[in-house]
């Protein structure tokens, strides 16, 4: 059985026992966070398509971690004109391990 949720603005496909890295989320390491923006849901009975999402069925999560990506260096440049700004970025992130899929 398996889900697939949208959170960030990005979608996920997850099952249960996943460890997903996912945009940030206001909540502390051991909370539960649910998700209920649930795309769809394959499970015994077949596939099942939101329109947008599945209202009956919630995804939960525990929170592993929060913390920061690997950096990235952001360079901007123009030819001979003597521009050039260099800047580094590290993207946060909440680490959250799928428990388990709620169906209604």
């Amino acid at each position: 059985m398996y889900a697939i949720i949208e959170t960030g603005g990005k979608q996920y496909r997850v099952k249960e026992g996943d460890l997903l890295r996912v945009e940030k989320l206001p909540a502390e390491v051991g909370e539960t966070v649910v998700l209920d923006k649930v795309l769809a849901l394959k499970d015994e009975e077949g596939l099942r398509v939101g329109k947008p999402y599945l209202p009956e069925v919630k995804v939960i999560g525990k929170v592993e971690a929060q913390g920061k990506g690997e950096k990235i260096i952001v360079f901007k440049y123009k030819p001979k004109k003597n521009y050039r700004r260099k800047q580094g970025h590290r993207q946060l992130f909440t680490a959250l391990r799928i428990e388990k899929i709620e169906r209604g």
